[in-house]
């Protein structure tokens, strides 16, 4: 507590000048801008993240339709994958809810053999896609989404101090040279006779 009392306090004496009680008063403005802005922003991204998220998974319930769906006899054996990560992509048959068939190749999460029936997902018009989005899911995107934009805040908070840091180096540096000017004008930063 002495430390931050000490940033406003008025320092007298030749050593303590305005540029480094500024700079004090910056990293103390710093840490409570991280302390206080932060939260806000990862709450403020967590919680538009989540409305989008929920709305989506709404909407991908209502146009979304699991059918089940026979493995086509005619293939011998099931199409190989790219590895055990891939799935197993199988041809497959399917009645739409509007009556129509439907063949194509899916991704089953098990080899299927021929005449085998699986559940799969479909869209309003009938085509294969991926089930729709549950409430892990968004749940995990939201702490995701929250996390980058105070991860942003922080940074955006740290570029400031950093630019503003730089203009008040750069104006030390130039009373610097001033007060040497006064104080030895025969001698260059160097310390070489001009």
């Amino acid at each position: 507590m002495r430390a931050i009392t000490g940033l406003w306090r008025r320092r007298r004496g030749p050593l303590h000048r305005g540029v480094g009680r500024a700079e004090g008063r910056l990293a103390l403005a710093a840490v409570l801008l991280i302390v206080l802005a932060v939260p806000a922003a990862a709450g403020w991204g967590g919680r538009a993240a989540h409305e989008a998220l929920a709305e989506t998974a709404r909407e991908q319930h209502r146009e979304r339709l699991q059918v089940w769906a026979t493995v086509d006899p005619s293939v011998a054996r099931p199409v190989p994958g790219d590895g055990p990560e891939a799935g197993h992509p199988v041809a497959v048959t399917w009645t739409a809810p509007d009556g129509r068939a439907h063949a194509g190749t899916v991704t089953a999460d098990r080899a299927a053999g021929p005449g085998e029936r699986l559940r799969i997902w479909i869209d309003s018009r009938g085509r294969p896609t991926t089930g729709p989005m549950d409430p892990t899911a968004v749940a995990t995107h939201t702490v995701l989404a929250g996390i980058g934009a105070g991860g942003a805040a922080a940074g955006a908070v740290e570029l400031l101090r950093r630019l503003a840091l730089r203009r008040l180096r750069a104006r030390r540096l130039a009373r610097w040279d001033e007060e040497w000017a006064r104080t030895d004008p025969g001698r260059g930063c160097a310390g070489h006779a001009g």
